[in-house]
Parts: C-alpha cells; structure tokens; sequence
C-alpha cells in the first residue's frame, strides 16, 4: 500500500518536540521520529532486526554502539546497522533533541509517547504493517 508523502522541516519537528517520542510519519519501509531526552535520560539498551538512523539536533551525549562509546552532540549523526546492541544516553544539562528513521519501521504509526515510562508500559506499540 502506498503512503501519502511527506514533506517537514526536521529540524524544527525535532527542537519543538517535548515527548520522548513522536512518529511524525510512517511508509511501508520506513518510519520518522523525533524524540527529546532530558537531561540523563536515555533511550534504553535495545537490539533492533532493523536498521536505525539517528540525528542530534540539540544537546550531547554518549552513543553506545555494542559496548563502544561515541561522544555526540548537535549535528551528529549516528547509524545503527540491525543485530547491534545500542543506547543513547542525554549526559548534557539540557533536554537532548533528536529524530531517528528507522527501515523498516518500528513504532505503532502516530505513536506519542510523552515519557520514557510511557513508552515502556505500552504494549502495544510495535508497527503491524
């Protein structure tokens, strides 16, 4: 089934975000989220059968790549290849903003997930395509 396209400045989506998470759009093979982190949040160790992209708008933090550590700030981009452990990790004062893309996607299209326990208690979340 095809998606009706999308057009946005990332950017500003991403700044203006408050939720740990947000789709802001999802196709059959891929999926648009901004998320905000606040200061020594982090994303949650996870393992993905997909890959990820993700982009630093605003703050710094560490990116954990199986078990290597990365510094990361704004502008910095990192790219999570499917099977490897990761986590972000906000270790600035300020919230961390950021987008991600994941192919295929992997949230519930529309999702808004305004904490990190909200995301974590709904069970529901994962894309059915």
């Amino acid at each position: 089934m095809k998606k009706t396209p999308y057009v946005t400045n990332v950017e500003e989506k991403a700044l203006a975000n408050e939720n740990f998470r947000q789709v802001l759009h999802t196709t059959d093979h891929l999926q648009l989220v901004a998320m905000s982190l606040d200061s020594g949040e982090d994303i949650g160790e996870e393992v993905h059968e997909l890959d990820q992209f993700l982009r630093i708008e605003k703050g710094s933090g560490k990116a954990v790549l199986d078990g290597r550590e990365y510094d990361i700030a704004d502008g910095f981009a990192v790219l999570v290849p499917a099977g490897t452990r990761h986590n972000i990790i906000n270790t600035g004062q300020a919230a961390m903003k950021l987008y991600t893309l994941y192919g295929p996607p992997d949230h519930r299209e529309g999702v808004i997930h305004k904490t990190k326990a909200d995301a974590l208690a709904d069970t529901t979340d994962r894309y059915e395509g």
